[in-house]
């Protein structure tokens, strides 16, 4: 049979989305590529994995890289998978939160809300922090200008850069589309002339032993102390400029002598981290579905092989920077501001080491304009069911440009806001990561529930034409037991006050249900096309 034309498949999904409750209000602009390319900008190996180089090196050393970023991308493809099954199942905006509805009802589908739509902000709130911390950094070294480590100067900057982000956003998806579509080219090939760069005529490079070196050259419980004043540095809990002696560390006996020790599986999953949040916001390809034509399988795929290509990508990327640290000095480039920009203008020729900058300064402003898509796609999606204060505002579509514009205006200025409150890089990173995944993670549980008793709705081959077939089971519960781990980890210092953040958001969020949602929350509007 001959393929269905360009307009037979947008009235097919459109159909789809019907049945799923709702009227085609978005244009459907999307193919396959610039699906994917909108997950993969937000993956954004030049992002994640530059600016949080130094972390996971300066506790665990080169072997965080080689050996746990194939581990994080091989757990996370499992979880990328699960949800990608569901995009093929409900191929709609605000997809995660959808997809709780229909497996397990309203007040699943409001947790799995709240939780994505505050891990929406604060992943774009993460994104454009590196983004500027980068840019400072850059700027001071292509023009040889004094470093500064004020972070109300990041906070100028990353407003500056968002201005032009969520301006083009407001715009229209077909211009945010050929963005994204460039965005892919740029990160694939910036990767790959950095790799030459650095390769060919890198003035350093490590014997291969030194790839998989374990050196600790800042302890847990280093990392996770402060200055109390007095003379005093312990552990502390940190927020914004106030720093205060640390709940966890008095609360549980033995932690400090165990963070003083670092034994190797400690710092190793702590280090974890730098990969963990590179792989976070791949749900885009979910949040755009009803802007994607075809888009029971290009949302699928579009979830998928963003992980897998970045997993590919990103190996390659950290391989070769690794390898170049110059001198084997893990503690002289960990410890750098900028560890990245440090291996580049001591391995290559300043016009070589500027380019560098470029390529990595371009990807992270890409990066945070996909970011604002998919987060505003989120929150429109949640208020068009009326399910937040002020849904009647951010619900609203430009009539020409047809864009959520008060999503993207209000979610912009809140990412910035919760930047004020946690001033520290890891601290916004971490909240987004959890975040995010305990929103991954609650549809994947409820499909993988109603799979073993046999009752209520679940993927199969049948109802979703990208399947994993006999495997789903398995690769469900993989990507479950994952989560967990890291929900955990992730929480614990030196990122304690993600901890505290994360259980008054528990308190927040379950007052909030109990007082209100409850009664009015009534969860998508199945069987309704809105208007």
């Amino acid at each position: 049979m001959p393929r269905p034309g360009r307009a037979e498949q947008i009235a097919q999904d459109e159909r789809d989305l019907a049945r799923l409750g709702y009227s085609q209000q978005l244009f459907r602009e999307m193919g396959g590529f610039s699906n994917f390319a909108i997950s993969f900008s937000i993956i954004s190996i030049l992002t994640g994995a530059v600016l949080l180089f130094g972390y996971g090196l300066k506790l665990a050393g080169p072997i965080i890289n080689t050996v746990g970023w194939p581990v994080v991308s091989l757990f996370t493809l499992c979880v990328a998978a699960s949800m990608a099954e569901l995009a093929s199942l409900y191929p709609t905006a605000g997809g995660l939160y959808f997809w709780a509805f229909r497996l397990g009802g309203r007040g699943w589908a409001w947790l799995t809300a709240w939780l994505n739509m505050i891990g929406q902000v604060t992943i774009t709130a993460g994104i454009n922090v590196a983004a500027a911390t980068y840019i400072i950094g850059a700027v001071t070294r292509i023009f040889g200008l004094p470093t500064s480590e004020s972070w109300y100067l990041v906070l100028a900057v990353m407003v500056v850069i968002m201005i032009p982000q969520v301006i083009i956003n407001a715009v229209g998806i077909r211009l945010t589309a050929r963005l994204n579509d460039v965005s892919v080219w740029w990160h694939i090939g910036g990767v790959l002339v950095i790799v030459a760069l650095l390769a060919l005529w890198g003035a350093h490079h490590n014997d291969a032993g030194f790839l998989v070196r374990h050196v600790t050259t800042t302890t847990p419980l280093d990392a996770s102390s402060a200055d109390l004043g007095g003379g005093r540095t312990a552990p502390a809990l940190v927020i914004a400029d106030v720093k205060l002696p640390s709940p966890l560390f008095a609360l549980v006996p033995g932690l400090a002598a165990l963070y003083a020790a670092a034994p190797l599986a400690l710092v190793f999953v702590l280090g974890l981290l730098q990969a963990q949040w590179t792989y976070t916001g791949y749900d885009a390809s979910a949040h755009v579905a009803e802007e994607t034509v075809m888009a029971r399988l290009n949302a699928a795929w579009g979830v998928f092989l963003s992980v897998a290509v970045s997993a590919v990508v990103g190996y390659v990327l950290l391989l070769v920077l690794t390898w170049s640290i110059p001198k084997s000095d893990v503690a002289t480039t960990a410890n750098d501001a900028y560890p990245v920009l440090q291996i580049a203008y001591a391995n290559l020729a300043p016009a070589g080491a500027h380019l560098v900058a470029l390529i990595i300064g371009g990807a992270m402003w890409l990066c945070g304009l996909a970011s604002i898509t998919s987060m505003a796609r989120m929150w429109y999606a949640f208020a068009r069911d009326d399910g937040m204060p002020g849904a009647r505002y951010l619900k609203r579509v430009h009539p020409r440009h047809r864009t959520p514009i008060h999503a993207i205006v209000v979610t912009s200025v809140l990412a910035v806001l919760i930047t004020v409150y946690a001033a520290a890089y890891t601290v916004v990173t971490s909240i987004s990561t959890i975040t995010l995944y305990l929103a991954y993670v609650i549809p994947i549980w409820l499909n993988w529930r109603n799979r073993r008793r046999g009752q209520g709705e679940h993927a199969t081959p049948a109802t979703a034409p990208w399947s994993l077939g006999r495997w789903a089971p398995v690769v469900n519960a993989i990507a479950i037991a994952w989560v967990v781990f890291i929900a955990i980890v992730f929480a614990l210092p030196p990122n304690e006050l993600v901890l505290w953040t994360m259980l008054l958001l528990a308190v927040v969020l379950g007052a909030y249900w109990m007082v209100s949602a409850r009664r009015r929350f009534v969860g998508p509007g199945a069987g309704r096309c809105d208007s």
